[in-house]
């Protein structure tokens, strides 16, 4: 059994490290900013404390060390994504209440093979088909509930879970509106009078990254699980109540809605909170307040401390910072100077929501790109991916953040694995870029 105290200890050295460390190169708070993520990272990863109170921490961290006021950094706790999340989590519970889940994963069973590799392709190409066309964070939400039903055996399940995450994450590339970060590239290149990308363009630059991402990922998750049996809970009687095809026709109904959206730009978390409001709804939802104890907080609160991070790293100037040091490296060979990139925004994004980095980040990459040889659009959408296939911490993306709430896994197991694929999709992107972008 891990020592807290142990943990927090190692955390506050790793902490001061990293802060004296900073100060060689930064300023006395951008320092003092870098050793806080240092020390968040490790209390994350350590679990030293529950993830929840670890996530609050920014709120008396950053004021008591004058890197942000309290004001600014609790406002980052009440992101319109974070209702999103909200709303998706009240549907994924009524899916589990109801017991549709039950019947979908019998489904999928029947089209693929139902040993235990085939389910961890299944769920992540499924995952990734809809990740292109609805949001990564959607996906994962009524997907997650499939994955955690599946087995009672818990190394496949947390497979099953990340099959599902990094599904949602390499999906999400694959068009414009399949991830945010996607989408605040397209409108970065509009506001700078820069030539955008086509929907088609965008898919035949992105489906041979997702493809080979969409082979090699799921066959890593498989190795080691072959043998265990992963249909030990389905029920042969896979027909519909009344009431589990209600909620599908309400699901169908929302997937309409939302892929219908992204050609209107309305407020995707007020239609997902407003879905999930609906569950409560007589006659029509199939939850009472108390369901709502199933509601992962702490995923809630996660968020906010990425957010804050981003604020921070904004405020205090360390990006302006960073984006100096990057320019330093413009006379570097274009695949040395992508790799450089697409590794820096795959490990920052690992602290901080890829929604709000990008939006720091694309600023410096334009800058950079423009005082290198490097084609502009390539060096932003090599950035744009790589803030979307972040797979080692849950603070990096919305999907790993889903796969945390099922609460079937740690944040070493998430890491062991998301390490691993964090190197393989820096290197496919930059190569895919050099090569066919």
């Amino acid at each position: 059994m891990n020592n807290p105290y142990k943990n927090i200890l190692i955390s506050l050295v790793l902490a001061l490290i990293g802060y004296f460390s900073a100060g060689i190169i930064f300023d006395e708070i951008q320092a003092r900013l870098i050793g806080v993520v240092v020390f968040l990272v490790a209390m994350w990863t350590n679990e030293a404390l529950p993830l929840g109170a670890v996530s609050l921490f920014p709120i008396m961290l950053f004021p008591a060390l004058d890197i942000l006021a309290t004001n600014a950094t609790t406002v980052n706790y009440s992101k319109s994504i974070i209702f999103l999340f909200l709303g998706g989590f009240m549907l994924a519970i009524a899916v589990e209440k109801i017991g549709l889940h039950k019947v979908i994963a019998n489904k999928l069973l029947n089209i693929f093979p139902s040993s235990s590799r085939g389910i961890i392709f299944a769920l992540a190409i499924t995952s990734a088909l809809l990740s292109s066309l609805l949001s990564n964070t959607t996906t994962a939400l009524l997907l997650m509930p499939i994955a955690l039903f599946l087995t009672d055996t818990k190394k496949l399940k947390i497979r099953l879970v990340l099959a599902v995450a990094y599904g949602a994450s390499i999906g999400g590339i694959i068009t414009p509106i399949g991830t945010p970060p996607n989408l605040i590239l397209m409108g970065f290149l509009a506001d700078n009078n820069i030539e955008s990308l086509t929907f088609a363009t965008w898919m035949i630059k992105t489906i041979p990254l997702a493809a080979v991402m969409l082979i090699i990922v799921p066959y890593i998750l498989s190795l080691g699980v072959q043998d265990i049996n992963v249909d030990s809970n389905i029920e042969e009687n896979s027909a519909l109540t009344i009431e589990q095809k209600r909620l599908k026709n309400i699901l169908l109904f929302l997937v309409v809605i939302l892929f219908v959206n992204s050609f209107f730009k309305f407020s995707e978390a007020g239609i997902l909170l407003s879905f999930g409001l609906a569950m409560f709804l007589p006659k029509i939802g199939f939850l009472q307040w108390n369901d709502t104890n199933k509601v992962p907080y702490e995923i809630i609160f996660l968020f906010g401390a990425g957010f804050s991070i981003a604020a921070a790293f904004s405020s205090t100037g360390l990006a302006s910072e960073i984006s100096q040091l990057l320019l330093t490296l413009t006379e570097l060979p274009p695949i040395v100077l992508i790799l450089i990139v697409a590794s820096l925004i795959t490990f920052t994004t690992e602290v901080t929501s890829n929604t709000a980095l990008i939006s720091i980040a694309l600023p410096i990459i334009l800058s950079l790109g423009m005082a290198s040889d490097i084609d502009t659009n390539l060096i932003l959408m090599v950035a744009t991916i790589c803030a979307s296939y972040a797979f080692m911490l849950p603070i990096a993306t919305p999907p790993n953040a889903i796969a945390m709430s099922s609460k079937v896994l740690t944040i070493k197991d998430m890491a062991s694995f998301g390490f691993l694929f964090n190197i393989l999709a820096i290197v496919l992107t930059s190569t895919i870029a050099m090569l066919i972008w």
